[in-house]
């Protein structure tokens, strides 16, 4: 099994994030993911989003699954961690843990199943060496 680096992005709740309940939506924790995937992408793995789409890529999520234990609400700041749990062909599973700053408690965890897609025709296609070496630190 491979072991991937996990990495940690900072983000405060937008007055915006909060709903009718007075908490976050529930959609907003993936915002908080992609923020933070973009944030590390570029100052963690040195390749940023814009590189990608340099290259005429891009990634789509497939999938997503997030398992919610407390909530976060306006004001609250949040450490967003995340890290590559595994790669396949064209594309990775991206876990999770949104924690509640400062008592660190958990907020929610899960993970998002991504491809890489060529953007001109909007279909996958295969990881090339580089992203491999790149992103399995």
């Amino acid at each position: 099994m491979n072991v991937y680096s996990k990495f940690e992005t900072e983000l405060a709740v937008r007055p915006d994030d909060i709903d009718f309940f007075q908490h976050v939506h529930s959609t907003r924790y993936l915002d908080y993911v992609l923020a933070a995937r973009f944030d590390q992408m570029e100052r963690c793995y040195g390749m940023a989003m814009g590189e990608f789409v340099r290259q005429g890529l891009g990634w789509f999520m497939t999938s997503s699954t997030i398992h919610y234990r407390r909530p976060l609400g306006l004001g609250d700041r949040m450490i967003v961690r995340t890290w590559i749990d595994q790669f396949s062909e064209n594309g990775c599973r991206v876990s999770f843990e949104i924690d509640r700053l400062p008592t660190a408690k958990r907020s929610c965890e899960g993970h998002c199943d991504y491809v890489l897609v060529t953007l001109a025709t909007g279909r996958s296609t295969p990881l090339t060496d580089e992203i491999r070496q790149r992103y399995a630190i």
